[in-house]
């Protein structure tokens, strides 16, 4: 494929690039929320006279007078549909007003009188409420078992037991949580939102305010970010469909980023028990990895992070679970990687801590257990280049010279490391619809209700059109972001140009069966659906692989960590954009830095509500902080995949970057923190 740029790049380096409330409609009004005060309870009141009184104001939606929803899975949807406060920070007002600034005043000035009851939040292993759930994210069984792991552990001539914690953390993506919504004279409703799915929030939102779907129009081809938090409608959406009803007018509600963390998705917090027992070789003999995760009161997300220890390697003896605490805190959901991101954190910290006990390499060790099929499945690889990966990558970051003694390099007060970490993510296909057109003209068109986030798919879907249709890239437009278009699974799973690429690939098949010679005038038209095809597909055990390396210095007086330089060497199936996929790899790696060493949600265990509420709390990694990071793949073909031989590449760059930046921070200075981030406070006590 070519390497090229993002086709929208200008426009949006230029500000012409439309994101969801930039649309121009006349009359537009603008909604605020009221949050609750408590993190638990009941409403008593809800007085809106002071707001009603403030000039501009035209509406204030609470659960005293708010229309009657439809019920749908998500309660996080049923938007002032009772008086029950679930946690600190949900929804339960609304105000309309003429401006912005107005309508902010006006909330302030809406009374909630409450009977609160202490809230019950925090996380723990011993929780009196955790239950197994049926399944985790998105259908894999909660606990899988094989042999006799307990046993076998307990003969293992190698072992490691130990405990892993992860924090909460919040998505934050650049454009914040933001709908436009107008309703028509005929009963239908258009929202101009900020998502990861256009088909997604059209069937979803017709459910909840009893439409067919055809009477939503979601628009959404610029979408500022999401990293999942984006993947299914949040309460932004109801709330401006709702407002603009109650206001007879087009109403623009945005997010503001303090009221984000409460209302539009985390990563739930993770308390994770690794054992690994292995022999005098390393080779392992039993694998135990539970997780312990927290949900709300509101509906259940259970996020799958044991699931890549039933992929990664070989061992007779093995048992993965899942528990959940249902706590009265908003509803986790996905963030990017869900699973994989802290179940590898812990996975591979697990892994170090084996080689370093055997005395073993750790990138030798991950070999030594390479499995040949997939371990718990027994499915066949459609490919599987891990090995590869790690090689490579320890040729290029220079690993041959490590030595492996931890504390041992040392420069005045810095303390040097090196760690390695292995990746995976499965290698999703979902259904998917597309049209092709060819105009007389000599020009092309493919339409899909698919979502650019910020990865490149326009771009990418471009090139793939243009080489199917065997055309100038110039003489094809791919339009996306409305569901308008033929329905597109959403923008998750590292599923989005894997699906929607077979899509567009069948349909321009069929449109140049179509074309024999000239184009009439009126043009030619097909559409393409992959359904029964994705059906059809052979049973093999479909991922993506990688290895990341990673070289800190850590100031013994200090305790602050900075990564000098990482790798990632992946094998994602062909590799469509190399510009753009980079560019995801990256990002993603940079992510998984965050992770290490920044990124956590403090919850405040009286109030309920997290206390780190914005990017001045909440610290997310700058160019500062990223000092060089490197990104590339090894060639792999897997005829077994789809129409392109793809896998996706948006969430394995985080995976197992964590990892790597604590086990080289072990390495540097000989203190193993199993405790996410990696912050001063914490380390320094320990060196």
């Amino acid at each position: 494929m070519t390497a090229l740029r993002r086709l929208e790049g200008t426009e949006k380096v230029t500000g012409t690039a439309r994101y969801a409330v930039e649309y121009p409609v006349e009359g537009v009004a603008y909604a605020a929320a009221v949050q609750a005060a408590v993190g638990k309870g009941e409403i008593t009141a809800v007085d809106a006279t002071a707001a009603l009184a403030l000039p501009g104001v035209l509406a204030v939606l609470s659960c005293e007078n708010a229309p009657h929803l439809h019920e749908v899975p998500d309660g996080e949807l049923a938007l002032f549909q009772s008086r029950t406060v679930s946690y600190r920070g949900q929804f339960v007002a609304a105000v309309v007003a003429e401006t912005l600034e107005t309508a902010r005043e006006a909330a302030r000035l809406v009374r909630v009188d409450y009977v609160a009851e202490p809230p019950d939040v925090r996380l723990r292993a011993d929780h009196p409420g955790l239950y197994t759930p049926a399944k985790v994210n998105p259908v894999f069984p909660a606990v899988t078992e094989l042999g006799d792991p307990d046993g076998a552990f307990a003969e293992a001539a190698v072992r490691v037991d130990a405990t892993y914690t992860t924090p909460a953390e919040h998505n934050n993506p650049m454009e914040p949580h933001a709908t436009l919504a107008q309703w028509h004279e005929d009963g239908t409703l258009t929202l101009y939102d900020s998502n990861q799915g256009a088909s997604v929030v059209q069937t979803t939102i017709a459910q909840v305010f009893g439409l067919e779907p055809d009477h939503v129009r979601v628009i959404s081809p610029h979408v500022g970010g999401g990293f999942g938090s984006k993947g299914t409608p949040r309460p932004n959406v109801v709330l401006a469909a709702m407002a603009a009803g109650a206001a007879g007018r087009p109403v623009k509600f945005a997010v503001p980023r303090q009221q984000m963390f409460a209302t539009t998705g985390y990563r739930t917090p993770t308390i994770q028990r690794v054992r690994l027992g292995a022999d005098a070789d390393g080779r392992l003999t039993s694998i135990l990895h539970e997780a312990v995760e927290q949900t709300s009161t509101v509906r259940e997300f259970a996020e799958q992070t044991t699931t890549p220890t039933r992929v990664m390697y070989q061992a007779p003896h093995r048992r993965t679970s899942h528990r959940l605490a249902r706590l009265d805190v908003p509803t986790p959901s996905w963030m990017r990687a869900p699973g994989e991101t802290p179940g590898m954190f812990a996975l591979e910290s697990a892994m170090d801590e084996l080689a370093v006990a055997a005395g073993i390499d750790p990138v030798e060790l991950r070999v030594r257990n390479e499995p040949d099929r997939e371990p718990e499945s027994g499915l066949p690889f459609s490919s599987r280049n891990l090995v590869a990966c790690l090689r490579e990558g320890a040729a290029r970051f220079g690993w041959a010279g490590r030595d492996p003694a931890p504390g041992v390099r040392r420069s005045g007060r810095r303390l040097r490391g090196t760690g390695v970490a292995a990746a995976t993510y499965p290698a999703y296909l979902r259904p998917n619809r597309a049209t092709a057109r060819a105009d007389a003209d000599g020009t092309f068109t493919v339409r899909i209700a698919a979502a650019d986030i910020g990865t490149g798919a326009r771009t990418a879907l471009t090139l793939i059109a243009a080489e199917t249709l065997k055309a100038d890239l110039g003489r094809v437009t791919v339009e996306i972001g409305d569901s308008a278009f033929p329905a597109a699974s959403v923008a998750g799973g590292s599923a989005g140009t894997s699906s929607w690429g077979g899509a567009v690939v069948r349909a321009c098949e069929a449109l140049r069966e179509r074309l024999n010679g000239a184009v009439p005038p009126e043009g030619v038209e097909v559409s393409a659906d992959t359904a029964a095809e994705v059906e059809a597909r052979d049973a093999y055990a479909r991922h993506a692989f990688g290895a990341q390396f990673a070289d800190v210095e850590v100031d013994a007086d200090t305790g602050e960590v900075r990564v000098r330089r990482m790798l990632g060497i992946f094998a994602a199936g062909r590799i469509i954009n190399p510009v753009t996929a980079r560019s995801q790899f990256v990002g993603g790696m940079t992510m998984g830095l965050g992770m290490a060493l920044l990124e956590e949600s403090v919850m405040d265990e009286e109030f309920g509500d997290h206390l780190t509420r914005d990017l001045a709390q909440y610290h997310v990694p700058s160019c500062a902080d990223v000092r060089a990071i490197e990104a590339d793949w090894v060639e792999e073909s897997d005829p077994h995949l789809n129409p392109m031989g793809t896998k996706g590449i948006g969430e394995i760059g985080i995976v197992g970057a964590a990892a790597a930046i604590a086990n080289a921070v072990h390495h540097a200075t000989g203190v193993r923190v199993r405790d996410l981030p990696i912050t001063p406070a914490r380390l320094l006590p320990m060196l």
